[in-house]
């Protein structure tokens, strides 16, 4: 059991931390800050910094509730709601530390009787959800980091399995070849596996369903980002053409070293700014199915970056729509009749989902053949958005 002194040590640790994150000019990940964080403080120690991570964390995840309350208070419910064992909850507010161990409604419950405290503080974006969001569940998610998902490549699912037994990996196989694994697993120090799998959340794997490719097609990714989509796509079809693009090039070369990994080397690449309304890059190309995997606020992934979700703008909602319609009305245009545009974003926001989708028929001939919102807070996972449209 940690002393006082050392739990008060802890937590002027992290609130050193914090003051230094809020000094970043634009916004930074969090996990990447703290790399640079413990980076710059070597003399922390190893359960130093596990504590120190576990508790920033668990600060982010109660979002803007109970801001009147002090540093220390917050740090305490966000260790309260999230956890089972915390010195700083026996210390900092002691009257709660009974119901540590008891189900997470109780603990709300709890909460809402001795503290100022209330759920929908936490996420003070509710009124924007896509209907089919369960929002109080969807809150609940966020106390909760998600999994790490991996997607197996179907030749090697055995040797993954094998190699996982061996090093004493704990897993759970959720799909045909998905694997959840907890979170931080150092997949890195597993022999035999490199190349056999991809890091990918089992929503966006769950989007595989919706391309229903051929052999031969000419598909295009216009926005690839790190290639997550197209792997999916070439993995479930191997014949098809592939074009993917994208607004950076730093990303497109992570993508080359990615798809050298998978030992994939038939595809084209080009860097297109679909932002600008037009791809006279492309000229008259056409294509048979075209992937937009669209810039977005995120919102459904914010379990694993929590830090975003007092940090939000939401009046950039509005702003990241614009930039959806303007990017994917430009991609129809290289869609041949009668094929699909998948429409994809990772967040719960219905401007940003059904939103663009209802003007993709308005506007652009298009109409759809199936949608769905994907919860993934049900799974311990992201929640997504995908959307099968058929140019007319």
């Amino acid at each position: 059991m940690l002393t006082e002194k050392r739990t008060d040590q802890q937590i002027r640790t992290v609130e050193r931390l914090l003051s230094d994150y809020k000094q970043e000019k634009e916004y930074v990940p969090l996990a990447r800050f703290l790399a640079a964080f413990y980076k710059r403080n070597r003399q922390m120690g190893s359960k130093d910094r596990r504590a120190a991570t576990r508790l920033v964390y668990h600060y982010f995840r109660i979002g803007r509730a109970a801001a009147e309350l002090s540093f220390p208070e917050r740090l305490a419910l966000g260790e309260f709601l999230c956890t089972e064992e915390s010195a700083v909850v026996r210390y900092v507010l002691p009257a709660l530390y009974p119901w540590m161990s008891a189900p997470l409604e109780e603990k709300v419950r709890v909460l809402k009787d001795q503290t100022p405290f209330r759920l929908e503080d936490v996420f003070p974006y509710g009124h924007h959800l896509s209907a089919e969001i369960d929002r109080t569940a969807f809150i609940k998610s966020l106390f909760t980091q998600p999994e790490l998902f991996l997607r197996i490549r179907p030749a090697h699912m055995e040797d993954v399995v094998t190699a996982f037994a061996e090093a004493g990996v704990a897993y759970s196989q959720v799909d045909r070849f998905t694997l959840a694994l907890p979170n931080g697993t150092a997949l890195e120090r597993i022999d035999g596996i490199n190349g056999k799998y991809e890091v990918q959340d089992y929503a966006s794997q769950q989007t595989e369903h919706f391309f229903r490719a051929s052999a031969g097609e000419s598909w295009w990714d216009a926005c690839a980002g790190a290639g997550g989509k197209s792997l999916l796509l070439i993995d479930n079809c191997p014949g098809i053409k592939l074009l993917v693009s994208d607004v950076r090039s730093s990303i497109l070369r992570n993508l080359d070293v990615r798809f050298e990994a998978a030992g994939i080397q038939s595809y084209r690449k080009k860097i297109i700014d679909l932002s600008k309304g037009n791809t006279g890059i492309l000229a008259d190309e056409q294509f048979d199915g075209i992937i937009v995997d669209a810039p977005c606020s995120g919102s459904g992934t914010w379990g694993r970056t929590p830090e975003m979700i007092s940090a939000f703008d939401e009046r950039s909602i509005s702003q990241f729509q614009t930039l959806q319609k303007r990017i994917a009305g430009t991609a129809v245009k290289h869609l041949k009749t009668g094929k699909p545009l998948i429409y994809i974003t990772c967040s719960v926001f219905a401007a940003e989902n059904e939103g663009v989708v209802a003007q993709l028929q308005t506007q652009h001939g298009l109409k759809v053949e199936s949608m769905r919102l994907i919860r993934g807070y049900e799974q311990k996972a992201d929640s997504m958005f995908v959307a099968r449209l058929i140019r007319q």
